[in-house]
């Protein structure tokens, strides 16, 4: 690899994380495509299960101001998640994970097929795709929605010249696309969705990451030019 390899993130790394790249040579820019912030939400009328689809729906969820006095109620409910991190902050919080998958789809399909005679609350943000919802309205479950969170789209230039951009949701492509093209840069995605976003502007030069996770797209990164 040439140790002039540029990689552009569209978020900003954790400093341990950033840390991999340059170890091995990588410059590496860094900058926020998105912003997240936590909505204000009622804790009521939560069903049975709860459906998280993202780590920001979880952190919402668990930062409310009304959690912790309701702490021991919401704890007798059971959770079902999308990708690891997740999974790992709800069981670290005292929450019994029934399942959880790499993609909402998979998760859809699990609780479709499994646990269809369940309640469900489903806390989401607001640019969530309709994949989850559509197919639990589908096998006609019974559930409600609350939207914990809104992710802002910040679109601006990056007048540096890069030879690879990692990006970790649609959002953070569209983002970037605003004000930026993509030429023979290789993108790097975090999942499939990711990923689409891009195929769906006839863009081809695409590495998705085995598991979704910054961590695996980080490796996919040093694979790619070491190999």
């Amino acid at each position: 690899m040439a140790n002039s390899t540029r990689v552009l993130s569209t978020k900003v790394l954790l400093s341990h994380q950033k840390q991999v790249l340059t170890d091995v040579g990588f410059e590496v820019l860094e900058s926020n495509f998105i912003e997240v912030e936590t909505k204000s939400f009622e804790l009521n009328g939560i069903k049975d299960n709860l459906i998280f689809t993202s780590q920001n729906a979880v952190r919402s969820f668990l930062t409310h101001p009304q959690f912790e006095k309701n702490k021991s109620g919401l704890q007798q409910k059971k959770a079902f998640c999308v990708g690891v991190k997740s999974k790992t902050i709800l069981t670290d919080a005292g929450f019994e994970v029934v399942a959880y998958a790499d993609y909402a789809s998979d998760l859809a399909e699990i609780i479709s097929l499994i646990y269809a005679n369940g309640s469900y609350t489903f806390f989401s943000g607001n640019l969530r795709k309709e994949t989850l919802p559509l197919a639990l309205k589908n096998t006609g479950i019974e559930f409600n929605e609350i939207e914990v969170y809104e992710t802002q789209l910040k679109p601006h230039k990056i007048k540096e010249a890069v030879d690879a951009i990692l990006f970790f949701s649609p959002s953070g492509v569209e983002s970037y696309l605003k004000n930026n093209t993509i030429k023979k840069e290789l993108c790097f995605c975090i999942g499939e969705t990711t990923a689409e976003a891009l195929e769906n502007k006839h863009i081809k030069n695409i590495v998705i990451a085995e598991f979704p996770s910054v961590e695996n797209v980080i490796t996919e990164v040093k694979e790619y030019y070491h190999n």
